[in-house]
């Protein structure tokens, strides 16, 4: 129960909801105390005059009269019938008779001028009552009081209305908590929505819809898009530029080595034909650098997400692993290919192919001679894992962070360019995932966590 409502709780419009509702219900119930304790207070005040005042009557009329006079007085007090019900006597004498009342037994308590709410039996029946016991002068002792039944009763009333409007504002609590999320949710969702397509399909054409009030969210919509606009103009700038420069450097790198290796035909001396051949290296690395660098942009982009078709994961990565075999075993190195679930999902196949190469290329570079690597599809509840990993000396889990990071490095004195980490990470968020790394212990393991889908 709890796990199910953690979600709802981590979301603001459900904590400002109940929070608002808290104080609600606070506000609610300390109206309702002091509506009881005023109203409760004002009729034991009430009472406690009464029976305090009937007390004072009773005894001035013994003082003047004697028992006589005292026992007159109680028996037209219960003849009336005004409040026979609720009124409550006892006179006893010197000797200990009972002179008049309606109570059975006498009060087990001492004398007291002020009253106090004490159990009585009257009529055979045990009830509430408040009572003044005084002890009278050379003997004798006079109970007067009243039965709390009423009282009881209007108490009841009270504490069932305040129950009920306490279940009223749990309701209230209940219902305004989902009512305030739902509005919250309206506003801010068609935001959240904007952002996630943005960030996750790079639509920089997404706007906020508008809502036509006039109310806080909507300035804020107006602002957000106003930002979109402009970052949306700006990437077109860059994207201009970056075609451009691609355009302009690519026909000249191609012309550079196309015209130095005419050259290094045409060059007489060994000499000669080792430094052409050096120029068509550089050249060639540099063209390879540029050829990664413009893939990284195009991924990060989302340019290649329009050609997105169902691919199966699980599929090329057996037809990477068959490719790279003759080179495994050139260096001693085995190639598994284990776990092999079934991995179907939307995705560039050209691209996911490369990320899978790539991390082999690193994994064959850096197991060293005869290494083990396991190259693995598996199936998760969320998605689904691929998983290159080997068995070499692997890298430090404080480094780990860094990999991935455009020309960096581990290992300055290998071969590369520090771009291979870099292409497969963009690869795997341009299809909703990320690139993680483990400790194998001994050795590496390169984890791309790709979702079932990806909008």
């Amino acid at each position: 129960m709890i796990d199910r409502l953690r979600p709802l709780w981590r979301s603001v419009g459900s904590r400002l909801a109940f929070h608002y509702g808290v104080l609600v219900v606070i506000t609610m119930m300390a109206a309702l105390a002091i509506i009881y304790l005023q109203t409760v207070g004002v009729m034991h005040q009430r009472m406690a005059r009464h029976v305090s005042l009937t007390a004072q009557q009773l005894l001035a009329n013994v003082d003047e009269g004697g028992f006589e006079a005292g026992s007159a007085a109680i028996a037209r007090a219960l003849a009336d019938d005004r409040d026979a019900e609720n009124e409550i006597y006892l006179l006893i004498d010197r000797e200990g008779r009972w002179l008049a009342g309606n109570l059975d037994q006498l009060p087990d308590a001492a004398s007291n001028a002020s009253p106090v709410q004490r159990r009585v039996v009257r009529g055979g029946r045990s009830l509430n009552a408040y009572l003044v016991t005084h002890a009278l002068p050379g003997g004798g002792v006079l109970v007067v009081g009243q039965n709390l039944r009423d009282q009881e009763m209007i108490e009841s009333l009270v504490a069932r209305a305040s129950g009920a409007a306490a279940i009223f504002a749990v309701l209230l609590l209940i219902g305004g908590t989902f009512v305030f999320r739902q509005e919250l949710e309206r506003h801010v969702g068609s935001i959240r929505l904007t952002a996630r397509r943005i960030a996750s399909a790079g639509r920089l054409q997404e706007r906020v819809a508008e809502s036509g009030e006039e109310d806080e969210f909507a300035l804020l919509n107006r602002e957000i898009n106003a930002m979109l606009d402009r970052i949306e103009s700006l990437m077109e700038g860059v994207r201009h530029v970056s075609d451009t420069i691609a355009h302009n450097l690519r026909t000249p790198l191609t012309r550079i080595l196309v015209n130095l290796r005419e050259a290094e035909k045409a060059a007489s001396s060994a000499q000669g034909k080792a430094a052409v051949g050096a120029a068509i290296r550089e050249v060639e690395d540099l063209t390879l650098v540029f050829e990664k660098l413009l893939q990284i942009a195009e991924a990060e982009a989302g340019a290649r997400r329009r050609s997105f078709t169902q691919v199966s994961l699980d599929l090329i990565a057996n037809d990477v692993l068959e490719l790279y075999e003759a080179v495994a075993d050139a260096q001693g190195a085995v190639l598994v290919r284990e776990p092999t679930d079934e991995a179907l999902l939307a995705g560039d196949r050209d691209l996911l192919a490369g990320a899978i190469a790539n991390l082999l290329d690193n994994a064959l570079k850096y197991g060293g001679q005869g290494a083990l690597i396991r190259v693995g599809t598996r199936e998760t509840p969320d998605g689904f894992l691929l998983t290159v990993q080997d068995n070499g000396p692997g890298v430090p889990p404080r480094q780990f962070e860094r990999l991935g990071v455009r020309f960096h490095r581990l290992h300055p004195e290998a071969p590369g360019h520090g771009l291979g980490l870099a292409s497969v990470q963009a690869v795997a968020a341009l299809h909703g995932g990320r690139l993680r790394f483990e400790d194998a212990n001994p050795g590496l393991c390169a984890i791309i966590e790709l979702p079932r889908s990806h909008a």
